[in-house]
């Protein structure tokens, strides 16, 4: 049902079996997949593509000109995949001429008050709790879940399956699989509860633990861990994932909290 109190451009492309509540504003050049629901008040400016199926709560703005002084009105978008809920007061900016869009994936939940920023590539399951707020060229990785009031700073990089405590500030990248937590943000184990519940075996969660134990735990630096675990460890998924998250580090990624406090997977 779409009402006819709400605003909607001519030129906006709607499909099949959408709701759209009255006082929502759906402006030019806006494509909405079948099934979605925008709700009361919501703002959903040009050069955006909703999927399928997906729930905008009343608030959120999608779509805004980026909040970057080097933007010149280039034509730039905000993709939003299939089946994603983005709850009340979400803001999230267009792309700017460095990746010329804002991606957030299939399945995602983005809790009220958090903000998206330009450039930023949210892959697929990924959840963003509360007040959030992801500077520009963010990229997080799939089923990746960051606690309420976090922050990452500008290009970081959040790996797949990763736990990042609320209130934190993410200043160096997070690699896949861990938990991630005080202040300043450093590693605190395997994100192994996670796994677990994502059908990982007890087999791969224990590689896993592995790999990051020579990384964190046994004092060496990061290439010489590396080395440990391309000639040492077992060939993997995983593996390969996490040595090429660390290998295309431009940040660097975060460290270990000291041994005194570490939390065992």
């Amino acid at each position: 049902m779409i009402s006819t109190l709400a605003h909607i451009h001519p030129n906006a492309k709607l499909g099949k079996d959408i709701t759209v509540d009255p006082f929502a504003v759906i402006d030019s050049d806006v494509v909405i997949g079948d099934g979605t629901h925008i709700m009361s008040h919501a703002v959903v400016m040009n050069k955006v593509i909703i999927g399928k199926s997906c729930r905008i709560f009343p608030g959120a703005v999608i779509g805004a000109i980026p909040q970057d002084l080097k933007f010149n009105g280039e034509e730039t978008t905000v993709e939003i995949g299939d089946h994603t809920t983005i709850r009340e007061c979400v803001t999230i900016n267009r792309g700017t001429k460095d990746k010329w869009k804002t991606v957030v994936g299939n399945n995602c939940l983005l809790m009220a008050y958090s903000h998206i920023a330009h450039d930023c590539i949210l892959g697929d399951f990924v959840i963003i709790a509360n007040s959030v707020q992801l500077a520009g060229h963010v990229e997080i990785g799939d089923h990746a879940i960051i606690g309420g009031m976090a922050a990452a700073i500008q290009f970081s990089k959040i790996g797949a399956h990763t736990y990042i405590a609320g209130g934190t500030e993410v200043i160096k990248d997070v690699p896949p699989y861990i938990k991630a937590g005080r202040s300043p943000l450093c590693y605190v184990g395997v994100n192994s509860v996670g796994l677990q519940r994502r059908g990982f075996t007890s087999e791969k969660i224990n590689s896993i633990s592995e790999i990051y134990r020579n990384i964190y735990l046994r004092g060496l630096n990061i290439s010489q861990a590396t080395q440990i675990i391309e000639k040492e460890l077992p060939e993997s998924e995983e593996k390969t994932e996490i040595l090429k998250f660390i290998k295309d580090s431009k940040r660097g990624i975060l460290k270990v909290s000291s041994k005194e406090n570490m939390e065992e997977n």
